[in-house]
């Protein structure tokens, strides 16, 4: 293997972890790589690895103050917080001291994608390390300046006292050369019985400009002199611009620039109701050559799928003749779930400044140095000379419209007409709903074998689906939008898979449950005809969906509760006791029937990518037969998250994932057609609505002696599980596509 063919193959498999949400960097072995390897130094823990300076993470300054810089951003579900309190325990500083910058190319880590729940895995376990490093580093400064040993002195809030009453404070030690060091992660981390706000819960930052009109997203910015934009979208993928009346919409009010590059069409005007205007008149005057190839919709999208160019993988396979020869009855089944929008609260929305060579951008990308390599493949710039600042947006989780609405706003900043200014390019409803990367549509066919024991001798997980990742970054193509339909237009990057153990289209499709013959198969499509990227969980909603759905269907064909089903296949004490707890909390009976035709119960169980948090649901269902609508009345969550860094921020997020799911699961399709996504407002889209929430409880195991693990995309794939499991019980009857709609109900009543 070349040297630059091995590099090239880096590139690629950094792409993949990137985009599981791993620091960049991680590389798997190969003959090159390993002779580099045996001079680098020794690997650190979590960001630390790819991120080594301690003065990339902290900042002691002499205001009085603590700047912690993470490259992991929050989306709204707490992590600078919770990065916070670790921080403030490791240093022995009071919380309200750090200050915090997250997400932003010119001064943070560059810690690849938030996404994955792998924030507090990996930026917390660097900046656990760094922080006591720091902790130890400062002492080590104030013992030489006292003239007394470390052992003999006490921190305090950042005042370092010694047993005769001398004094230091780290800001009176405030050096900008004082961290600038590599990290070595020999000083270990406080013990728990040390720690004074990790396991607690305290007030959130990010809460209080949300509920108070405050500037809490990069919707609400307004800069001196900012200009305001909107693009023009074709009407359907692949369709190209073929004319368009420039000159009319430029003598409109307000107009300052019209920018049409090939098939990209932006205009920038003074206030917003004129770029909306000059943005209709443009849509109005555009002429379009459309392709029309999308695949069919409906029920024959899945017949459709797995007839496709497909590239396939056995992601996991165990075998043993014996026992499967032992079957005495074979259980089949099949599934479906939908393209899925984000359906973002708030469409995107990015600011774009280009001023003396220079591009500044404020996004709410989950990913900032990703995003600034694309750009600059995109401007043909020096990525030296973009800046990417992340400011959270008013919806996300996945890969929405947050990457192409800041190329939309870079490639609009560029008009000479603009002369430096800033320009917000705001997306409307109908750009979100078109344009957004969606999350791809699966088709899962599952198999099983019981013994005469009523045991699973022989498992067989088979699935069809696109990639579940387009994110920027591809070494071989540029993953935004724009970007395609410019005259000087780039390719995107080819469907790819994420590598398990955390896997892409395929996570969660290893069963956790000991059986002693298995095999999963991935049929990953190769085309992409509407377009597919990270929507929250990945494959993982779909896949835990089959999978404990089938579970129900194969403990009832083995006579037993499907509850204590799962427990007889289960060998990790930790997943038994997320199940024996959720039991405990929602009064679970083993053996119990509901099915009155009206009420029923559920239970599913996940480990989710097998990697992360263990959750166990049990949800409590009623069946209106006449309209076919499901109301989910109740919904009880048992959650191991390990160590436990804000327990609020945990049940949030579990809380958060229960109802996403609900919504998911009872109403959430893409509309299309051959031509176009038919989704233009939130009545081609419905979502959950506030009546129709659940009550949720959630109760945590804490386990402070474990590592933290990822919480955020846990409790989705179980909680759809165990609304079709309550179907079930309720009704006799199985929904085995998604969404559980009341025409579909009524139809399966039928």
């Amino acid at each position: 293997m070349s040297a630059a063919t091995s590099l090239k193959s880096k590139s690629r498999r950094s792409f993949l972890q990137q985009s599981a949400g791993l620091t960049i960097g991680f590389s798997l072995a190969d003959p090159l790589a390993l002779a580099q390897d045996a001079a680098k130094p020794a690997p650190l823990p979590g960001s630390l690895q790819t991120n080594r300076m301690l003065d990339g993470w902290l900042r002691i300054n002499g205001d009085g103050t603590v700047t912690m810089m993470t490259g992991k951003i929050d989306l709204g579900q707490g992590i600078t917080t919770a990065l916070a309190q670790i921080v403030s325990d490791e240093l022995d500083v009071d919380y309200k001291r750090i200050k915090i910058i997250s997400g932003d190319t010119a001064l943070t880590p560059n810690e690849g994608v938030t996404s994955g729940s792998l924030s507090i895995q990996d930026s917390g376990t660097a900046l656990r390390f760094a922080s006591a490093e720091a902790r130890d580093i400062l002492m080590q400064a104030a013992s030489a300046k006292l003239g007394v040993p470390t052992s003999e002195m006490t921190v305090e809030d950042g005042n370092i006292v010694t047993a005769a009453g001398k004094r230091v404070t780290y800001w009176e030690m405030a050096d900008a050369g004082l961290l600038k060091r590599e990290a070595t992660a020999k000083v270990k981390p406080k013990p728990v019985s040390a720690h004074k706000l990790i396991g607690k819960s305290i007030q959130r930052r990010d809460i209080f400009p949300k509920v108070t009109g405050g500037v809490a997203y990069v919707q609400d910015i307004r800069m001196p002199g900012m200009l305001h934009g909107r693009v023009v979208r074709p009407p359907s993928p692949r369709a190209v611009l073929l004319s368009v009346d420039l000159a009319k919409v430029k003598k409109m009010p307000g107009v300052v620039a019209v920018v049409r590059d090939g098939s990209f069409l932006a205009v920038a005007c003074t206030r917003e109701e004129q770029a909306i205007a000059a943005r209709v008149a443009l849509h109005e005057s555009a002429k379009w050559q459309e392709k029309g190839d999308l695949p069919p919709p409906g029920a024959a999208l899945f017949p459709h799928m797995k007839k496709q160019r497909t590239n396939d993988t056995v992601v996991s396979q165990k075998t043993d003749a014996a026992a499967a020869a032992s079957a005495a009855k074979v259980i089949e089944a099949s599934y479906t779930k939908p393209y899925l929008a984000h359906a973002s609260i708030g469409p995107s929305c990015a600011i774009g400044q280009f001023k003396d060579g220079k591009m500044h951008l404020w996004s709410h990308t989950q990913g900032v140095f990703p995003l600034r390599n694309d750009l600059a493949k995109m401007l043909r710039m020096k990525e030296t000379d973009i800046v990417v600042t992340h400011h959270e947006g008013s919806g996300c989780y996945g890969q929405n419209g947050a990457d192409d609405v800041t190329a939309d706003a870079a490639l609009l900043s560029r008009a000479p007409e603009l002369k430096g200014r800033p320009v917000k390019l705001q997306w409307m409803r109908e750009d979100e709903f078109g344009w957004e990367p969606f999350g791809s549509a699966m088709a899962i066919s599952m198999k099983a074998s019981i013994n005469a024991g009523g045991k699973v001798v022989d498992w067989n997980h088979e699935l069809w689906s696109h990639t579940h990742s387009t994110r920027p970054y591809d070494p071989d193509g540029c993953n935004l939008l724009a970007a395609w339909y410019i005259a000087d237009a780039l390719k995107p990057g080819p469907s790819r898979n994420i590598p398990q153990p955390s896997g892409g289209s395929d996570r969660n499709s290893v069963p956790l449950y000991v059986f002693p013959q298995q095999k999963v198969t991935n049929h990953l499509l190769v085309d992409l005809p509407l377009r597919a990227s990270a929507l929250r969980t990945l494959g993982a909603y779909a896949n835990v969906f089959a999978a404990e759905s089938f579970m129900d269907e194969v403990a009832t064909a083995a006579g037993a509760d499907p509850m204590e089903f799962r427990k007889k296949h289960l060998t990790d004490p930790r997943a038994l006791a997320v199940i024996d707890a959720v039991v405990a909390k929602s009064g679970y009976q083993a053996g119990a029937k509901s099915g009155d035709g009206k009420s029923g119960r559920g239970f599913a169980f996940a480990k989710y990518k097998n990697l992360a948090v263990y959750v166990a649901v049990v949800a409590d269902i009623e069946v209106d037969r006449a309209s076919g609508e499901i109301s989910v009345k109740r919904a009880w969550a048992a959650a191991d998250a390990g160590l436990a860094v804000s327990p609020d921020g945990i049940k949030n997020q579990i809380e958060g994932g229960l109802i996403q799911s609900t919504s998911w699961t009872l109403h959430e399709s893409l509309p299309f057609d051959e031509k176009g996504v038919k989704a233009h407002t939130w009545a081609e889209y419905p979502i959950l609505r506030f009546p129709e929430v659940p009550v949720v409880d959630v109760t945590l195991i804490n386990r402070p002696e474990e590592r933290p693990l990822g919480v955020g995309e846990g409790s989705q794939g179980p909680m759809a599980a165990a609304i079709a499991n309550a179907f079930f019980h309720a009704t006799g009857r199985r929904i085995r596509d998604l969404p559980m709609t009341p025409e579909r109900v009524k139809a399966t009543l039928a």
